[in-house]
């Protein structure tokens, strides 16, 4: 019989908070493919690339003395990965809220193609773009529950 292990909530951080925590020393974890790093990376010195995919026979690579900082191309991986890291025994993890998409929205560095959802400052409204689907003039709601 498995037992079940309940984990508190994952620890949430936006992209401007991640950039202050990776200043005081915190480490990037960028968990998206091989495929998709070849296309658009973060431009941070010192991201670890480690997918998703590849994160259970990888994750005693992760050092335990510092915060990682998980990110993905949006939410969903970035969370299984944080969720996976604590139920390892990891303590100092946090999911980076909207991922790739909104470093970039934000205007934070990137390497390579703009990733879908984001368009450069020549848009229709002079500023990123909502994402995919949506007018500029439309305010896209979270989903119920933070989107989890």
């Amino acid at each position: 019989m498995n037992a079940r292990v309940e984990l508190p909530p994952a620890r949430e951080v936006c992209p401007t908070t991640t950039r202050r925590l990776l200043a005081e020393g915190a480490q990037l974890v960028d968990v998206r493919e091989l495929s998709e790093v070849a296309q658009t990376r973060f431009d941070v010195p010192g991201v670890v690339l480690l997918p998703l995919s590849e994160l259970q026979q990888r994750h005693g690579e992760l050092p335990h003395d510092r915060l990682l900082v998980l990110a993905g191309q949006g939410d969903e991986r970035s969370l299984k990965a944080t969720y996976f890291l604590m139920y390892q025994g990891f303590t100092q993890v946090a999911h980076m809220q909207g991922g790739l998409e909104k470093w970039a929205r934000k205007g934070f560095p990137i390497r390579g193609a703009i990733p879908l959802g984001v368009v450069d400052a020549a848009s229709c409204c002079g500023a990123p773009a909502p994402i995919e689907g949506t007018a500029c003039d439309t305010v896209v709601a979270p989903a119920p529950g933070g989107g989890r």
